[in-house]
């Protein structure tokens, strides 16, 4: 782009060429053959359908003008200048418009956004971050950024092809937009890099975001029925806690993309040199080893241990008993119990300091509070030891998902130090 007040290019001479060859064989003409060759002339250059005495008047103007503006100006005028100049006097073109409305949006949206996911491009993202982070800013609201990319992604490309590969961009793309609020935006940033801009969102729901990411994406590729366990890893920064500019929140996401990717790699890589002699409980006819008296207990669906729903500086309450029944398939915490070694699909959302609840039953006046939520099972809490049968229905009210409505499966129960009752359970498939 030239810079301002630099000389303008010098005009072709192809323009002023054709006009003189134009004006020149128009005048070896007599007026009926002279106003049926502008009548066709235009309406091949403007699509116009003209009378032909309307043609002949539209030409006697724009040579009139060309004059005029030679004088003027000191220099001839191109034909397309004198053409619409013209054309707009007679009102024949209110707007001299020279592309198709659907066509300008066609390259409009083209411009933006990514052809293969439809998301929008890196060059958007730098624009609407900054929008975003000045309005943030502004108003005092948190801001919250998720990069995210596709672990072992290139091994698809190697193994499938890249059409394959884009089946996986494109379910990438899928999980991103039904995940997203009106309010925020996806973007592909790189080959297989994309990123989330979440206004009025703090860290902890950024967080809670990027697990459901993981999980939906999941379930979106089972359709794909690939060998190789791609999944998506994400790094979250929020605005004002990890800083107030956009490279330096980029910089902190990306760093702790690159440390979730590295943990995921050492516990793939701690899970395969992990012996398998050992017969799994749901492949193996033999019932589970028993657990010493006192040791964490794990969750048969995908969950993990009882022990991690503890906090680590809260000392375990202990098993006291009650006067109220309890199902006896709700182990205790200090009886032996089956250990379960089944891999945890999701990582578990914690639904602590929110509204989150769960119906039990058929009747809206019995409700636990929702702890944690995962792919294998939910953690509840109620205010008073409840009798429960070895399965229960219940309908789950959390953030960001729909009333469902499940069939659980009790799998330990412990007392809190408030007194309350946590009771961990399972989906019922």
């Amino acid at each position: 782009m030239p810079s301002p007040g630099a000389p303008a290019a010098p005009r072709s001479l192809t323009d002023d060429t054709y006009l003189e060859l134009l004006a020149d064989t128009l005048a070896a003409m007599d007026t009926p053959a002279r106003s049926q060759f502008l009548h066709r002339y235009f309406r091949n250059i403007t699509h116009l359908d003209l009378r032909e005495n309307q043609c002949l008047e539209i030409w006697n103007e724009m040579l009139a003008r060309r004059r005029k503006f030679a004088e003027q100006l000191g220099q001839t005028v191109s034909l397309k200048t004198i053409l619409m100049d013209v054309l707009s006097s007679f009102s024949l073109i209110r707007v001299p418009v020279i592309i198709e409305y659907e066509e300008l949006k066609r390259l409009e949206v083209n411009a933006a956004t990514d052809p293969l996911t439809g998301l929008y491009n890196r060059r958007l993202f730098s624009e609407y971050f900054e929008k975003e982070l000045n309005r943030a800013r502004r108003y005092g609201h948190p801001l919250g950024i998720l990069i995210l990319d596709l672990h072992r992604f290139k091994e698809v490309n190697d193994r499938y092809g890249h059409p394959r590969g884009d089946e996986v961009l494109r379910a990438a793309a899928a999980t991103l937009q039904k995940a997203l609020r009106t309010s925020d935006s996806a973007f592909r940033i790189g080959g297989d890099e994309f990123s989330l801009l979440l206004p009025q969102t703090d860290a902890a729901q950024a967080l809670a975001l990027g697990r459901r990411i993981e999980t939906v994406f999941a379930e979106l590729l089972r359709p794909l029925h690939l060998a190789v366990s791609v999944s998506m890893d994400h790094g979250v920064a929020t605005f004002p806690q990890d800083g107030d500019q956009s490279d330096l929140l980029i910089r902190v996401a990306d760093e702790r993309l690159y440390r979730a990717k590295h943990a995921s790699q050492s516990a793939a890589s701690a899970g395969s040199s992990r012996p398998t002699s050992a017969p799994s409980p749901t492949t193996s006819g033999e019932p589970p080893p028993k657990a010493p008296p006192g040791s964490p207990i794990s969750i048969s669906a995908g969950r993990t241990e009882e022990s991690e729903q503890r906090n680590p500086t809260e000392p375990a309450a202990p098993a006291t008993p009650s006067s109220h029944p309890v199902a006896s398939a709700i182990p205790i915490i200090g009886e032996p119990t089956p250990s379960y070694s089944v891999q945890r699909k999701a990582e578990r959302v914690s639904m602590v300091g929110t509204n989150a609840y769960a119906v039990i039953g058929e009747h809206a006046d019995r409700r636990a509070r929702v702890i944690d939520l995962g792919f294998g099972g939910v953690a509840l809490e109620f205010e008073q030891q409840e009798a429960l049968n070895e399965n229960i229905l219940a309908i789950l009210h959390v953030p960001i998902l729909p009333p469902v409505r499940v069939l659980l499966k009790p799998v330990w129960t412990r007392r809190t130090q408030e007194g309350a009752y946590r009771l961990g359970c399972h989906f019922v498939s």
